[in-house]
């Protein structure tokens, strides 16, 4: 028998605001720090990248990947996927790459996509990724049939094949899903909350900055990764109260990893990845 050789993936197999593949190699790396531990809880698991990898790099601990914003069903529905975006790079095969589509094709495309928004699943990320400017996302027709629409779409299919394989999918609040396993000793989890004063517009709730600190409470005293952003400045704020106020930064002593995210040729930032053991 002929083993087929399985996809490994160097980022999310669909596309995701936030993804951590900038990460990856570091990630790696600093999982090897945690070669003790048994269980891996993604508390903000996004694109599941961080739970894929390190379900790889561990096959044999428990990883808990909290899909809070459904991303396993655009993974279940990529077969769908491809077929519409078949049809459409079938409608603007004359238009330039990364150039507005005209008027009457635009119509036409909207029509094949209303016809599909009748009959179920509707992933309007990767629409958003195939026809919009570089980073717009929207989450409805509406919002798509407003939105000036551009030829952005990729030449070959989505494939998603094993990569939620030996991964324990829930959906909870990160708080309750914490709660079920802070107390014990061979846990590590993993902290991603959508960045304060970055983008947060596909994400389905809305945060506070009370909420950002809230998440805090859940890497006191437990082993972690906490990744965050220069624009936040989180990091700042907990080094001065622990400076001013004498108030415990739950951050301190913690390794430290940046990768630089370029939005444009004027504009760019860090991303933050920060990890602690705790014996």
């Amino acid at each position: 028998m002929i083993k087929t050789k399985r996809k490994i993936y160097t980022s999310a197999p669909m596309p995701f605001m936030g993804q951590k593949r900038r990460f990856v190699s570091d990630f790696k790396e600093a999982l090897k720090l945690f070669d003790n531990s048994k269980i891996f809880v993604d508390l903000f698991g996004g694109s599941g990248l961080l739970s894929y990898v390190t379900k790889q790099e561990r096959p044999d601990a428990r990883v808990i990947y909290n899909d809070f914003d459904d991303y396993h069903l655009r993974l279940k529905n990529c077969k769908r996927t491809n077929e519409l975006l078949a049809d459409i790079r079938g409608t603007i095969v004359d238009v330039p790459k990364e150039k507005k589509l005209p008027d009457e094709i635009k119509k036409r495309v909207l029509k094949r996509i209303y016809k599909d928004a009748q009959t179920g699943f509707i992933d309007y990320i990767t629409l958003s990724s195939s026809l919009l400017f570089s980073s717009n996302y929207v989450t409805d027709y509406k919002a798509l049939e407003k939105a000036t629409l551009y030829n952005n779409l990729k030449q070959s299919d989505y494939n998603c094949d094993g990569y939620l394989d030996g991964l324990e999918v829930v959906k909870e609040d990160y708080k309750m899903l914490f709660n079920k396993y802070k107390d014990r000793k061979d846990v590590v989890f993993f902290v991603d909350p959508p960045y304060l004063s970055t983008e947060v517009g596909v994400y389905k709730s809305y945060w506070k900055l009370s909420d950002y600190l809230d998440v805090l409470s859940v890497i006191n005293d437990v082993s972690y990764f906490y990744f965050t952003s220069e624009k936040s400045s989180i990091i700042e704020l907990l080094d001065w109260f622990d400076i001013n106020l004498q108030l415990k930064n739950p951050l301190a002593g913690a390794c430290r990893k940046e990768t630089l995210n370029r939005l444009n040729i004027n504009a760019q930032y860090k991303d933050i990845m920060l990890y602690k053991k705790v014996l």
